[in-house]
């Protein structure tokens, strides 16, 4: 039996695979005690824990940590005259006019900031020698009197010659028993001193929590009969071992939208559909993502609350509006949605839970998207007289009627989402066009068509129970781990030097899957930084194993100038030197070609007429249950397709087809 767990910020979703049986299930999240949610979906579920050999898990407790400031009580160690990096950070400004603009908090304060007298250069050499002495006399009696739980050691150019980060490391761990001590050179070993001071300090900020979570949650698995692999989740789309994750807790800060992205992938390519945009919308965000040829973008850099992280991730671009984003009126008396969101507890007013607040999934209760009989399969109530008393007081603002009020949130979060979706695909030189938009979440398919419409995307693929992709992700997702490194080299020298550091990539991350327990072949990519020489920022150029055995200076010249085109839309011209600057491989041990998900419930159901509100009227549409429509069955819109996880609407002008893969695929006439 494999089993995937997803923990978002409204419902804790479960996917099941037991031979041939799929087993789905929803159950409200626990924002104090996620693991507890976790527990609950397998309960509800009905599984024997002694029977799963495979549990995938993703959870949001390493964001949440750092969004909340609830991580460990943290030091940071720096060369000497590098104390205040984390503070200094860069000089751009997010808000060019706002006279109150402040820099990101650290997670770390300035008086647990410590610094060493040594200094390694730029090409590794040693400039200054560690001054021990000072590190012991000064530094380690202060860390033992600030009763910090784990420390960021972060020593300028330690990715090039990591020898004093090490000696730092152990005199600490001797000093300081039980506290935990991160090192940028295990964290990330790519320059830009302020970004790799920051990927440290955050990791060494969630180690603890996720150490404490995990084992928690393998405690309580334990006791149940467990026996299986427990893996989790990582942001770049691939799982790791719990055991594993627990020294690259920095990796797991957004595993759920990463799910979200790999369960889409594998569902739509049984469909032969492979150039995605991924449309995930929950309870509490957006997340989208394009993907090509089945594979998503990687990107080296990302950040959560302002602050940079250093380190593999999806590509993936997240806007505050999900189902339980909260509808307001700013101080200049406009209509806004979310950030900010009703989440798990009380939810949105709807659900009865004591939510008083207007909230996306109230307005689609309002306007009649959302029948109350048919959320969740029937399984949850559904309160229609609080939805509207939630959103009277905006209606009577806007001089609105209620439905109407409803209907132009629901119009202003497809704006915002239309937005996020051009920075992924427009601002990138992608035609959005070009794609299949891909909607899942218990709030996607539902605004799929009228975003489709906005960007001029002509199909969509709606996935059998869109509500549980990111769990299903979990469980096809492959076991992967990345290794980059900075090692700048001038592409006139030839790209010999840059397949030999391939090759000892290679083979570090060779022997980690060995040492994970892994014995079987893996797979490997392969992807080069590069750049004018002179220029600030680098273009991914990734080539595949026959590119790296067989590399030549002409050949990785002609793929950098095709890269640097689609981004820049020029490419090398006269005069322009081109010169690496980092190297990534990517290890993946795959899990092999799993079931496919499918439509929850047996073929059968009511087909009934339903009223809409719609385009400012009142319509007729009919109302379909999901597992009423029959493979090869076409269904024109107006209509509303309840399933147990989601609800789908195919407007006027759409038409919809469940196809062989239980996929149902949208076309726009």
């Amino acid at each position: 039996m494999r089993v995937g767990v997803e923990v978002g910020g409204t419902f804790t979703d479960l996917v099941a695979f037991d031979g041939d049986k799929v087993i789905v299930t929803k159950v409200p999240s626990t924002p104090a005690s996620p693991d507890i949610g976790a527990y609950n979906a397998i309960a509800a579920a009905g599984l024997a824990f002694d029977r799963i050999d495979d549990l995938a898990h993703g959870s949001t407790v390493a964001t949440n940590a750092v969004l909340e400031r609830k991580g460990a009580r943290l030091a940071f160690v720096a060369t000497k005259g590098f104390r205040d990096i984390l503070f200094l950070q860069r000089h751009d400004r997010r808000q060019i006019y706002d006279l109150f603009y402040g820099k990101p908090e650290p997670v770390v304060a300035r008086r647990d900031c410590f610094e060493l007298a040594e200094r390694i250069n730029a090409d590794g050499g040693v400039d200054t020698a560690l001054d021990e002495e000072s590190l012991v006399r000064d530094v380690v009696p202060r860390l033992k009197a600030g009763g910090y739980q784990a420390v960021a050691v972060c020593l300028l150019n330690a990715y090039a010659n990591p020898v004093h980060e090490r000696r730092v490391a152990t005199l600490i761990e001797r000093a300081l028993p039980g506290v935990f001590v991160t090192c940028s050179h295990d964290v990330s070993r790519v320059f830009r001193e302020y970004e790799r001071a920051s990927t440290t300090t955050l990791s060494a900020f969630v180690q603890p929590v996720i150490n404490r979570y995990l084992g928690s949650f393998e405690e309580r698995l334990k006791a149940q009969g467990f026996a299986g692999r427990f893996s989790v989740m990582q942001s770049n789309g691939g799982r790791l071992p719990a055991a594993a994750m627990r020294k690259s807790a920095i990796t797991a800060l957004f595993s759920g939208p990463a799910a979200g992205v790999v369960g889409a992938i594998r569902q739509a390519a049984r469909s032969k559909l492979d150039n995605l945009i991924t449309f995930d919308m929950g309870g509490t965000s957006t997340d989208v993502c394009l993907t090509e040829q089945g594979r998503p973008s990687l990107a080296n850099e990302t950040e959560v609350d302002g602050l940079p992280i250093q380190t593999p991730v999806l590509d993936i671009v997240t806007v505050g509006g999900g189902g339980g984003s909260i509808v307001w009126i700013d101080d200049g008396g406009m209509l806004r949605v979310g950030p900010r969101s009703a989440g798990a507890d009380p939810g949105p007013a709807c659900y009865g839970r004591g939510g008083t607040v207007p909230t996306i999934t109230d307005a689609q209760v309002i306007v009649g998207a959302v029948r109350p009989e048919a959320f969740l399969g029937g399984r949850m109530a559904i309160d229609t007289e609080a939805a509207r008393r939630a959103m009277a007081p905006l209606a009577e603002h806007f001089k609105l009627s209620i439905e109407a009020m409803a209907e132009s949130a629901i119009k202003l979060v497809n704006a915002n989402i239309v937005r996020a979706i051009q920075l992924v695909s427009t601002e990138r030189g992608k035609d959005p066009r070009d794609f299949v938009l891909m909607p899942f979440g218990g709030a996607g398919p539902l605004h799929a068509a009228h975003i489709a419409a906005e960007l001029g995307v002509q199909r969509i693929c709606v996935p059998p129970a869109p509500g549980v992709i990111s769990a299903y992700g979990l469980i096809v997702a492959d076991f992967t781990k990345y290794a980059i490194v900075t090692q700048p080299m001038p592409l006139d020298d030839g790209p010999t030097a840059g397949v030999a550091v391939f090759r000892r990539l290679e083979a570090e991350l060779t022997a980690e899957f060995r040492a994970m327990g892994f014995g079987g072949k893996l797979a490997y990519t392969y992807t080069a930084e590069m750049r004018f020489v002179g220029q600030a920022f680098e273009v991914a150029v990734d080539l595949d194993a026959a590119d790296v055995a067989n590399l030549t200076r002409e050949h990785l010249l002609k793929l950098f100038e095709e890269a640097h085109y689609r981004v820049y839309f020029h490419g090398i011209g006269a005069n322009k030197r081109v010169e690496i600057v980092s190297l990534r491989v990517g290890a993946s041990a795959p899990v092999g070609d799993l079931q496919a998900l499918s439509t929850p419930g047996d073929q059968g159901g009511t087909i009934q007429t339903h009223r809409l509100y719609d385009a400012g009227a009142w319509i007729d549409c009919r109302h379909v249950p999901a597992e009423a429509i029959a493979v090869g069955e076409t269904l024109d819109g107006p209509a509303i397709v309840s399933g147990a996880t989601a609800t789908t609407y195919i407007p006027r002008g759409w038409s919809a087809q469940r196809d062989a893969a239980d996929n149902m695929i949208m076309r726009r006439s």
